[in-house]
């Protein structure tokens, strides 16, 4: 769907000390007029499945389609932001570190102000023809202004329980899996459920990523955040800058809500 929207999007500085990556992203001229009507169907598809959408608007016309998945999206501008950090981080995995991240989570909210417990996301694949499982888990902030208690509070999220994913984030993944149709699916939610008990993946099996979207540039707390961190698992600090993020969080959001006119 997203046909590779960073590269189209974004300018990219990738920098890497063994397991240690560094990436940071600045919009390219011109880059999110490019972009913009993917951008918003990304967002739309992590609320509800596309085409669970159109069918709402075959049967219902756009207006009342467009009310329906309004009630799944938040209202308030702090709610957009973290959403939004989700959104962008999730699509960042997928398309830049060949992971899947095989569950929409805003999809499940218990309301849609509410913040979601648990890790933020959760990247999976197979390594090698004895399909090893690889784990990412990932925590995303999006602030206007990004700071170093905001990027020592995420980190501590990423290493409570010991750096592995928490057993609640994991189950709720596998138990989705486990309501698909597809057999891939399904074998996937078994091995994630499984790991919740037998806790057998090795720590160099468990990447983490501190993914932000900030108004300003990259912070010297990110690298300094980095740098801190243990070398015996992949480690990715992230940072997208939009200077104008509250700007562009809304217009995107107003975009999404819009489905067009009968």
């Amino acid at each position: 769907m997203n046909m590779r929207l960073y590269e189209r999007w974004c300018k990219a500085a990738k920098d890497r000390n063994e397991r240690k990556h560094y990436w940071t992203y600045t919009e390219k001229d011109g880059g999110r007029d490019v972009v913009r009507s993917d951008l918003v169907e990304t967002i739309r598809s992590h609320y509800d499945r596309l085409e669970r959408i159109a069918e709402d608007v075959e049967r219902l016309g756009y207006k009342t389609a467009a009310a329906i998945l309004s009630e799944a999206i938040p209202k308030t501008p702090k709610g957009r932001s973290g959403d939004l950090g989700e959104i962008l981080a999730t699509e960042l995995v997928e398309e830049e570190i060949d992971m899947r991240v095989p569950v929409r989570r805003l999809r499940y909210k218990d309301g849609r102000n509410m913040a979601m417990r648990g890790d933020d996301f959760i990247g999976a694949r197979y390594d090698g023809k004895d399909k090893k499982l690889r784990l990412l888990k990932g925590e995303a902030k999006s602030n206007k202004v990004l700071g170093k208690a905001t990027v020592t509070s995420a980190r501590k999220v990423l290493n409570r329980d010991s750096g592995r994913c928490t057993p609640d984030s994991l189950l709720f993944i596998a138990n989705r899996l486990l309501e698909s149709k597809d057999q891939e699916d399904k074998e996937l939610g078994r091995r994630l459920r499984d790991e919740v008990g037998l806790k057998s993946l090795h720590a160099d099996r468990i990447s983490h990523m501190l993914f932000t979207v900030s108004g300003n540039g990259p912070r010297d707390c990110l690298k300094q955040d980095l740098e801190a961190t243990d070398t015996n698992r992949d480690q990715y600090v992230v940072n997208i800058h939009i200077e104008d993020h509250q700007v562009f969080i809304a217009a995107m959001y107003e975009e999404a809500e819009d489905l067009g006119v009968d």
